[in-house]
């Protein structure tokens, strides 16, 4: 696409806390972020409990890219372009499984699982043993793995992962380790839950890069026993008197956020559980081995962030939503949900239960917010609608620096209740990367 100079159009202004609403609905920038965000990003794309054998694979998306998360026969990951470098054919068509080949069902052209063209047909007769079959492999992306969870980028300048992730990698270590903080891992529950919202793929993005500010919405779900505490609310900790402050913390350079809250020693947060036996009895032992070995760390409870741009993890370290664009007025929704894998089937299923009534297109707190988004979308597309901007300067001017805040706020800013910081951050960051700053 032609470079187009966004400067000159007041799309974020940081400094005021403002956004623009063209930024949502127009299809320009809609291509353009395809081409400076998704192109140029690290993008969660799986889970190694997706493919833990040799040959195992699952389908992923990266922005509007079709890709293929692959474990090659050697062990090592790939990710790859769901798509024939013949004539363009996805060379698998099933969500998952495992595989030594990947064969075009159009041509035939036949790829192996680290991504190398094998067999052409009619490679004589047709192309006169003249095709070269080493240069023309799936195209593949930088994979990197943490924690569990693997990660892939396009761009070769972009830095590696970790330095990608800055301070905020922390909140990813957290979120995929086990409750005991020991060497065990997560599992996803089944496969991966799949719907398409009428909105721009932001708004599920920045809501949960720290949105506190619109419990009224949820209002009629907080009046019924939704938590694992058997009592009024939707949260795990919604059943606890007295909870200390929400952090929110943001990370002005990378656009990433998280949102939690540091509980005193001796805060007895297990009592969340205490309507369920086996729950409160695996989470006792599981706190207690925690708290031993991470001491301080033990007390601070996550409750959900944004990385930027599109992958949100919300529930302590339940479950995930990835934000995937499908054109300016189109989300699609990907949501996985996480138990620890050495659990009790008894604690595994009651989270799983848990999950659905919270989340998803079954999910009671998510079907407010896809309401409120596909409204919010819906009302912002107008001729009039796009001359005035959204207003996100709710605590401008108040953050402060971590320092004397919670270990997990290191490199970032802090600040406690309600506030728009983490929104401005990710806004900040969706203009640099678009030249809008």
């Amino acid at each position: 696409m032609d470079p187009i100079d966004l400067k000159a159009r007041p799309l974020v202004d940081p400094q005021r806390g403002l956004v623009s609403r063209e930024i949502f609905v127009d299809a320009q920038l809609y291509a353009a972020e395809q081409e400076r965000i998704f192109a140029t990003q690290w993008l969660f794309v799986g889970h190694v409990s997706q493919v833990r054998r040799p040959g195992d694979f699952v389908v992923s998306r990266m922005g509007e890219e079709p890709v293929l998360l692959v474990r090659d026969v050697d062990g090592a990951l790939h990710v790859f372009l769901n798509s024939c470098r013949h004539r363009g054919m996805q060379v698998c068509r099933y969500d998952q499984g495992n595989a030594t080949e990947f064969a075009c069902p159009y041509h035939g052209w036949t790829f192996d699982t680290k991504g190398r063209l094998a067999a052409v047909p009619a490679l004589r007769e047709g192309y006169f043993s003249e095709l070269e079959l080493a240069r023309w492999g799936l195209v593949e992306a930088r994979v990197a793995e943490l924690k569990g969870s693997i990660w892939a980028c396009w761009d070769a300048a972009t830095p590696g992962l970790d330095e990608w992730l800055g301070d905020a990698r922390v909140w990813i270590e957290e979120f995929f380790g086990v409750p005991d903080a020991g060497a065990g891992e997560l599992e996803l529950i089944a496969g991966v839950q799949k719907w398409t919202l009428p909105c721009n793929w932001k708004f599920g993005a920045e809501n949960f890069s720290g949105d506190n500010y619109h419990n009224v919405s949820h209002a009629s779900v907080d009046q019924l026993a939704l938590s694992p505490s058997g009592k009024a609310g939707r949260h795990q900790y919604d059943a606890i008197p007295q909870k200390p402050a929400l952090q929110n913390i943001a990370y002005a350079t990378t656009g990433h956020s998280g949102r939690g809250a540091l509980y005193p020693p001796g805060f007895d947060f297990l009592s969340a559980y205490a309507a369920v036996p086996q729950l409160h009895a695996y989470y006792q032992r599981a706190y207690a081995a925690r708290e031993a070995q991470l001491g301080e760390q033990a007390r601070f409870v996550p409750h959900g962030g944004t990385i930027f741009p599109n992958m949100s993890f919300s529930n302590g370290r339940t479950s995930i939503a990835l934000w995937h664009p499908a054109g300016p007025e189109s989300c699609e929704v990907w949501r996985y949900y996480f138990v620890p894998q050495h659990a009790p089937a008894a604690v595994k299923d009651h989270l799983r239960r848990y999950v659905i009534r919270y989340q998803g297109p079954s999910g009671l707190t998510e079907e407010d917010d896809m309401e409120n988004w596909n409204l919010a979308h819906r009302a912002s597309r107008g001729t009039i609608a796009r001359r005035h901007p959204y207003h996100l300067a709710m605590g401008l001017g108040h953050e402060m620096a971590a320092g004397r805040e919670p270990w997990i706020a290191r490199g970032g800013t802090v600040m406690e209740g309600v506030s728009e910081q983490n929104q401005r951050g990710y806004y900040r960051r969706w203009a640099e990367l678009m030249g809008a700053l």
